[in-house]
């Protein structure tokens, strides 16, 4: 009885809705856009359209930084098949999805991901949930103000997609001629702006609606959240050592004068904000300030994706940690952690992480860490890594 309760507790707040919703029918003529048809098949029904807009969010959810580009059905699915079409490259070799794959939750298992030009400075990383934050920059160094400039910037990079305009690249300007002489994206800007106009800002803004849309609530913490006061309270639907490890996760520590731990929790949660499980936007760097080349320091790396789907349920991380993807366990994820070097030169490490002035030492025991990976294991879903709404329109 108590498993069907909760059931029906997650039910009340969840809804996974396809194309088939009422409120995503729009009767249009079989010929009006015979490109999108002849282009994607099936994958793209712009007469009944997959509900982007109006996806039920759980009520405990609460930090959304969507706000001035709220999500509509049509713009999202523009934003869709930018999203996958290898045209934004200049070779035509790379996509947004090439380095933000669905069955990773939108991240990438390569340490560096492959441009048209080389590889990526940082570690790509998770996009699941990116609405549910209050952080509106993005990148992990923060250097995009907004989404909607994110999602360009790879674009313009030489490396990446190659539209950079400099070092021989083509102009992002020359892209958008290119997108303008496609057919399948005159019907398509057409029918999601009322004009066939391509410019930089409605690209932006398309993109930007489609990551947002891209949300997980289908976990086992959520099942238990549905049914609990809040997330302090023990999840019925948890194990002993799972609810340990959330308690462990939410809990602050307590220091001694010398920044070692004498009781507490792990404070996890100071920087990886329950129930969102979001970055606090105040955050400094986490002490890894190494680069992928492996030289120099890098220390302004002070944003992190959602801890959402870090491991599918199957057991398999999602790629990489950290912007170097050095850390490919989650032991070895709580393990940096558990003993944080002060390194030289990194004079941006979050006072969080040096109680005192000395880098924490949380003395994890292993039942410690043990619970804890338990509890980051509950935060997995299953319906991102196969929905079809965030899938490729592009015909295999």
């Amino acid at each position: 009885m108590r498993n069907l309760q909760i059931l029906l507790g997650l039910l009340s707040i969840l809804s996974f809705t396809s194309c088939s919703d009422d409120d995503n029918y729009e009767a249009i003529p079989s010929d009006a856009y015979p490109n999108v048809t002849a282009t994607f098949g099936s994958n793209l029904n712009l007469s009944n359209l997959y509900n982007y807009a109006n996806q039920t969010v759980p009520s405990y959810i609460t930090k959304d930084n969507s706000a001035g580009n709220i999500i509509d059905n049509k713009i999202a699915t523009l934003g869709r098949v930018l999203f996958y079409d290898k045209n934004l490259s200049s070779n035509n070799t790379i996509a947004c999805a090439s380095c933000h794959k669905q069955a990773l939750a939108f991240g990438d298992n390569s340490v560096a991901s492959t441009g048209v030009n080389g590889t990526t400075g940082r570690h790509s990383m998770r996009l699941v949930n990116s609405r549910f934050a209050t952080e509106t920059r993005f990148f992990w160094n923060e250097r995009a103000a907004t989404l909607e400039q994110q999602t360009t910037m790879p674009i313009k990079d030489h490396g990446e997609m190659g539209f950079s305009g400099l070092n021989g690249d083509m102009s992002f300007d020359d892209l958008l001629i290119k997108l303008g002489a496609i057919n399948y994206y005159k019907e398509l800007f057409q029918f999601a702006y009322g004009s066939q106009e391509i410019t930089e800002a409605k690209i932006q803004k398309a993109l930007a609606q489609f990551v947002r849309s891209i949300q997980s609530f289908d976990s086992k913490y959520d099942l238990g959240r549905a049914t609990a006061p809040n997330d302090g309270a023990p999840f019925s639907n948890f194990t002993p050592q799972e609810n340990q490890g959330k308690n462990l996760f939410l809990a602050p520590p307590t220091f001694n004068t010398t920044g070692s731990r004498t009781g507490g929790g792990l404070g996890c949660a100071g920087c990886h904000r329950a129930p969102e499980f979001d970055i606090d936007p105040a955050s400094k760097n986490n002490g890894i300030i190494g680069t992928i080349s492996g030289t120099g320091i890098d220390i302004g790396n002070t944003k992190a994706p959602s801890l959402r789907n870090l491991i599918r349920t199957d057991g398999v991380l999602n790629g990489q940690m950290m912007h170097t993807g050095v850390i490919t366990t989650l032991q070895a994820a709580i393990g940096h952690y558990g003993t944080i070097n002060i390194a030289p030169g990194n004079t941006n490490l979050d006072p969080r992480l040096m109680p005192n002035g000395f880098g924490q030492q949380l003395n994890l025991t292993q039942t410690e860490v043990d619970a804890v990976i338990a509890f980051l294991k509950t935060l997995s879903g299953t319906d991102v890594y196969t929905n079809p709404k965030w899938s490729n329109p592009f015909p295999n």
